[in-house]
């Protein structure tokens, strides 16, 4: 899996349902055209080398996205990231589980599905990188989900993984399997879907601080 960044913040507080837990690796319709997803920029992946400052561009342009939304709703206290998942049917369980278990394991942020505009969007398809997250860095990112890759490695956290990128959380390839943003390292054989407590711990870190940067942007 190639899992890449982009991360996002802001406030809004939601309850995303628990998608089936125990959903198999997505196969490509063969009757089902992918879509073409957006020109890759920078972005980080599920395996090879972390590209960290992706991850942070990611970030920044879901934290710009956010706050915007922030100062039409100055009342929100906790960080609402919207995605759009209409162009990846191939995975919709799989990316509503991946969020599902991000709500579940943090508190500071939360993910919500939209058919709108998001702040990121899911797209599949084929490519030899694998999947990965990217941005075009003003507000806008996606995420990439390969099919040849999502039947090697466990889908769901693939897919748990890149949204992991979303949410701020670099690539740890070196990591045990039981860290998530070890992506690919641990091998096929690992199926943990889950953040660690540290994992955890990082995301509602950067998230109370993202909910403070948005903030102290809409009162410019």
């Amino acid at each position: 899996m190639h899992i890449s960044s982009k991360h996002s913040t802001r406030l809004l507080v939601l309850a995303l349902g628990l998608a089936s837990a125990a959903l198999g690796t997505a196969s490509p319709a063969s009757a089902r055209t992918p879509v073409e997803a957006p020109a890759r920029t920078a972005a980080a992946g599920y395996v090879g080398t972390a590209e960290n400052a992706a991850d942070k561009a990611f970030f920044e342009a879901v934290v710009n996205s956010v706050a915007k939304r922030q100062a039409a709703q100055p009342s929100l206290l906790a960080v609402t990231v919207y995605y759009n998942a209409t162009n990846a049917p191939s995975f919709r369980n799989q990316i509503s589980s991946a969020a599902s278990i991000w709500n579940s394991s943090v508190s500071n942020v939360k993910l919500q599905a939209t058919s709108g505009s998001g702040d990121f969007a899911f797209y599949e398809g084929n490519d030899s990188r694998g999947s990965y997250a990217s941005t075009n860095g003003h507000g806008r990112g996606y995420i990439f989900l390969d099919y040849a890759q999502n039947r090697q490695y466990d889908s769901i956290r693939v897919t748990a993984h890149e949204t992991g990128h979303v949410l701020g959380l670099p690539d740890h390839y070196s990591g045990p399997c039981s860290e998530l943003m070890s992506g690919g390292g641990p091998g096929t054989s690992c199926t943990n879907r889950y953040p660690n407590a540290t994992e955890r711990a990082r995301v509602n870190q950067l998230w109370a601080n993202g909910l403070a940067k948005a903030l102290a942007r809409t009162a410019r």
